[in-house]
C-alpha cells in the first residue's frame, strides 16, 4: 500500500515558479481539490447501493472512498500557502456526481465499475500534465500529485480488471461519463479546468 504523501503547506525554497506559473498551480489545486471532492460524493453513492445489493464490493469502495477523503484534504491543505482557494460551487460537481453513480450503479456490478474506470481514467490524463509542468516549479506538489495518481492508478486497474465485457451501451457510458465529469469539473470551477489544461499544453511545447 502507498504511503501518504505529506501535504506541502508552503512553497519550497527552491521554487522558481513566475507569476504566471503561481497563477496556474493555484489553478491546478482548486481543479484537482473540486475533483477529489466529486470522487467522494461518487462513491459514497457506489456505497449506498452496493451495502444493499452488492456487499461483496463494499470493502474496495471504503477503501477508496478513504483514500479520496485523505486526497481532498491534501489538496486542501497545500492552498493557502499557493494562493490557492476552493471553488465555489462545488456542490455542483458534487450533488451531480453523486446522481450519476447512484443511477449507474443501480445498473449492476458492471455500471460501477465501468463507471469507477471512466472517471479514474478522466483523472490520471488530467494528472499526468500537471506532473510534467510541476517537474522544475512546485517539488512538493508535484510529489503530492504523484502519490496521488498512483493510488488512483490502482482504482482504475481494480475497476478495469472487473469489467468482464463491452456489451453496445458499455463505451457510450463510459465516453458520457468522462465527458460528464469534464463538464462538471469545468462549471464548478468557472472554467478554471480549461485555462489550466491550456498553461499546461503551452507550458509543455516551451519546455
Amino acid at each position: 500500500m502507498n504511503r501518504p504523501a505529506p501535504s506541502p503547506t508552503s512553497f519550497p525554497p527552491t521554487l522558481t515558479a513566475n507569476a504566471a506559473d503561481r497563477t496556474t498551480i493555484a489553478r491546478i489545486l482548486k481543479v484537482n481539490h473540486a475533483g477529489e471532492y466529486g470522487a467522494i460524493r461518487i462513491y459514497r453513492a457506489q456505497i449506498a447501493v452496493a451495502k444493499r445489493l452488492y456487499p461483496d464490493v463494499l470493502a474496495f469502495l471504503s477503501e477508496t472512498l478513504a483514500h479520496e477523503v485523505r486526497h481532498c484534504e491534501q489538496f486542501r491543505a497545500a492552498m493557502p500557502a499557493r494562493q490557492a482557494r476552493p471553488c465555489r460551487i462545488m456542490s455542483l460537481w458534487g450533488n451531480g456526481g453523486y446522481v450519476l453513480d447512484l443511477v449507474t450503479a443501480l445498473m449492476g456490478r458492471q455500471g460501477i465499475w465501468i463507471c469507477t474506470a471512466a472517471v479514474e481514467g478522466a483523472v490520471h490524463r488530467h494528472l499526468e500534465d500537471q506532473l510534467h509542468f510541476l517537474d522544475r516549479r512546485d517539488a512538493e506538489l508535484r510529489d503530492l500529485v504523484l502519490s496521488i495518481q498512483q493510488e488512483g492508478l490502482s482504482h482504475l486497474h481494480h475497476a478495469e480488471e472487473r469489467i468482464i465485457a463491452m456489451s453496445w451501451w458499455a463505451p457510450a457510458l463510459a465516453s458520457f461519463i468522462a465527458s460528464s465529469t469534464d463538464a462538471a469539473i469545468w462549471l464548478s470551477t468557472w472554467g478554471d479546468s480549461t485555462r489550466m489544461a491550456r498553461e499546461l499544453t503551452a507550458a509543455r511545447k516551451t519546455s
